[in-house]
């Protein structure tokens, strides 16, 4: 029990460790609106799943900062976007445009899925038609044994 205790007390200790400083309150809401939603459309280039406003990557809190820059300079959404696009390719999009070199990833999924619905059907169509070729006495046969089971069953 007291060591039970004593890891339960490191581990809270240890968990203050990790804290870190409240960002400030932003000084203009409005700015800090456009960039919580480029923040939403633009990937972390470390952790590959997860947008910027959900990575607590050092590099996304950097990219963060860049984007409420390049804003309060004055930029358009669509200017820090092509600005980010150009410095890191289309895979800082969260949701990458439809092109020739994203056909795969956009497409990819449902020729997949139309091939494993093919391979399934011809699978099955085969399966059906080894049965209908069977010969006339092992058809009997089976018969006769699921008789069997069937008067077995209905005895007990």
């Amino acid at each position: 029990m007291r060591k039970w205790m004593i890891c339960l007390l490191l581990a809270l200790g240890a968990s203050g460790a990790l804290a870190r400083e409240a960002p400030p309150a932003a000084a203009n809401p409005e700015l800090e609106k456009r960039v919580l939603s480029l923040s939403e459309e633009l990937r972390c280039l470390v952790c590959q799943n997860q947008t910027l406003a959900d990575s607590h990557a050092e590099l996304a809190i950097d990219l963060k900062n860049q984007v409420r820059e390049k804003l309060a300079a004055g930029m358009s959404d669509k200017q820090v976007v092509d600005y980010m696009v150009e410095r890191y390719g289309d895979f800082v999009l969260y949701r990458p445009p439809v092109k020739a070199t994203t056909w795969l990833l956009w497409f990819g999924p449902f020729l997949l899925l139309v091939g494993g619905i093919a391979v399934l059907a011809v699978k099955l169509m085969k399966r059906r038609n080894a049965a209908e070729d069977l010969p006339e006495e092992d058809l009997q046969r089976a018969a006769a044994l699921l008789d069997a089971a069937n008067d077995t069953k209905d005895k007990a």
